[in-house]
């Protein structure tokens, strides 16, 4: 029961990095053809909040809570990530993690993802939200 929690994390996880770097793809993409979901307030500043936080973590030296998460379900269902784990689980836990790379190297990694995304708010900047306009649609 707990590997398949273990491998739900690493799932989540995968997601987490997949929003972060193919929506900063897709705003790089689409902003200059001025595609109206390419400056959508909500996505660009999700997006930023999610790189933000994995940047905090790695200046302060935190450790991020799902590879926390996913460590304590493989050990309560007592499995290691070499043969213990699911298929699923090794390859999406292998995608994630560079074994033998030093912290700063994430680090740097991190806060030059947080610059680019920086980066993309200044040159495409997002629509304001309109609050309390009424669209009036034409007969």
């Amino acid at each position: 029961m707990y590997g398949y929690l273990a491998d739900a994390v690493v799932l989540f996880h995968v997601l987490y990095v997949a929003y972060v770097l193919v929506g900063q793809l897709a705003i790089v993409v689409a902003a200059p053809f001025k595609r109206f979901w390419a400056r959508n307030p909500w996505f660009r500043f999700t997006h930023l909040g999610a790189i933000g936080i994995v940047a905090l973590e790695a200046v302060m030296g935190w450790r991020c809570p799902l590879s926390i998460w996913e460590e304590k379900f493989r050990l309560w269902d007592g499995q290691t990530f070499d043969s213990d784990a699911t298929f699923l689980g090794r390859m999406l836990h292998n995608l994630l993690f560079i074994d033998g790379m030093p912290e700063v190297f994430f680090t740097v990694l991190y806060i030059s993802m947080m610059v680019l995304v920086v980066q993309g708010l200044v040159m495409y900047p997002p629509r304001w939200f309109r609050i309390g306009e009424a669209r009036i649609l034409p007969a």
